[in-house]
């Protein structure tokens, strides 16, 4: 059900696989990618609803990725949420610039990450041409 897929874009193992792990329990189709290659490659063959986006990776960053989600028309409305460890003055900003819906702030609380996913999915953008 692709209304339940999510795709996890984090460089680090283990954020990944504690993430993958708590969203695979509720019922969440989760599909994951170390970089932003990987998840390019992902978004051409499956369309998820939701994107965590880890912003601070080698390569291409989790900015430009997210443009590049944005701009191409079948990804354009997937949510996409940042998550960085980096909760500086601007951090916010900069993500919404770069086409973010939201952010949520490492470390995951992993008690409320479910909720605020479903509150994402919830107004998601409308699908359309």
């Amino acid at each position: 059900m692709a209304t339940r897929r999510i795709l996890i874009v984090d460089d680090n193992p283990s954020n990944m696989k504690l993430v993958s792990y708590l969203l695979t329990h509720r019922g969440y189709d989760v599909l994951t990618a170390s970089d932003a290659t990987q998840a390019w490659a992902v978004l051409q063959r499956e369309r998820p609803a939701l994107i965590l986006m880890d912003l601070q990776m080698p390569g291409i960053d989790g900015f430009e990725l997210t443009r590049r989600v944005r701009a191409d028309a079948s990804t354009r409305h997937t949510v996409v949420i940042a998550v960085t460890a980096f909760a500086m003055a601007g951090d916010e900003g900069r993500a919404r610039r770069a086409g973010c819906d939201g952010s949520i702030t490492k470390p995951i609380d992993t008690r409320r990450l479910p909720g605020l996913i479903e509150e994402y999915l919830a107004r998601s953008r409308p699908v359309g041409p």
